[in-house]
């Protein structure tokens, strides 16, 4: 990401400030917690989206900092209420919010950034940016409540996953890009163009992930930890529509009634590496990727276009 850092160091530099000022508050438990949060903050990837998308519609202004900051909070907000929900205990290496404060505070913070999201948008008069975001977040969580649903009624059908998929990571990055595109141009189609740019690398970016839960590199979690969480993700969609019938007896056994023993998800991450399903999604993966590229490509080459198809070619390249 260093070319996509280097195109917009100032402006980064600039929304870092902006964002550790938002973070602050006068109450001095949500103080702490906040600064801790500021303190293992990710790459801001969702941010350099959206900078990157407004510079490339025109001039970076002060609605495309509050569509970055906005992201932030609300991409922030949403990882708080995950490791409450799934009792993380870790967080980018460093403890969560609820293994350090529980899920009663883990609840109010989240709620916290959510709400300064809000406001920040509303106070600032930019109903189309919180309209945006909230359509995100929408999906976000219906797509959410869909994986609950349909927990114990495992679906092995590719539609399915890539419906899940864009609804809980996709949607998110094409309102970014969106959001900033909007922030610097009044053109609808561009604006669009970009939304659907961002939705191409989102699902490519989550089509990487759950290729890692397979892969022999240490990536900051266990291999097999998708199917200890009975997740059905597209190698093991592809595993089992190409078993023969015992294998595929087998697998669904392990991943409905034994995904909690360790020998058992070892066995079917070795059927997943072997069975091609590795290299199927890494096609899949790269066709979203292309097909971001395609969008991309319609604006004129510059450093700024430059820097997003680097920052794509992150998404499907990085090691963890």
């Amino acid at each position: 990401m260093q070319l996509a850092r280097e195109t917009i160091g100032s402006e980064l530099q600039r929304f870092e400030e902006i964002f550790n000022h938002a973070m602050q508050s006068d109450v001095e438990l949500l103080n702490r917690i906040m600064a801790d949060i500021a303190a293992h903050k990710g790459k801001q990837m969702r941010p350099m989206f959206v900078l990157l998308c407004a510079r490339l519609c025109g001039t970076i202004n002060e609605g495309s900092y509050r569509a970055a900051l906005l992201v932030e909070m609300l991409h922030t907000a949403s990882l708080v209420h995950d490791d409450m929900v799934d009792d993380a205990m870790k967080r980018r290496s460093a403890f969560s919010v609820n293994a350090l404060w529980k899920n009663r505070v883990s609840v109010m913070v989240g709620d916290q950034l959510f709400t300064k999201g809000v406001l920040l948008a509303l106070d600032n008069n930019d109903p189309g940016l919180l309209k945006i975001y909230s359509a995100a977040i929408q999906q976000m969580i219906e797509g959410e409540l869909l994986q609950m649903t349909k927990a114990n009624k495992l679906s092995f059908e590719e539609a399915d996953y890539f419906e899940l998929i864009n609804a809980k990571t996709a949607s998110f990055l094409a309102a970014a890009c969106a959001a900033g595109a909007s922030s610097t141009s009044g053109n609808p189609a561009t604006i669009q163009l970009l939304h659907d740019f961002g939705q191409k690398v989102g699902m490519a970016f989550q089509l990487k992930d759950d290729l890692f839960d397979y892969g022999k590199a240490d990536v900051g979690k266990p291999t097999g930890n998708d199917i200890k969480e009975k997740k059905v993700t597209l190698p093991l969609i592809y595993t089992v529509q190409h078993a023969d019938p015992v294998l595929k007896k087998k697998i669904l056994h392990i991943v409905k009634h034994q995904h909690t023993d360790k020998d058992k998800v070892n066995f079917v991450v070795n059927v997943v590496n072997q069975s091609g399903g590795l290299q199927y999604a890494t096609e899949k993966m790269m066709a979203y990727r292309d097909e971001a590229f395609q969008l991309l490509y319609t604006f004129p080459p510059s450093p700024v276009r430059a820097a997003l198809e680097e920052l794509v070619r992150y998404t499907t390249d990085r090691a963890y």
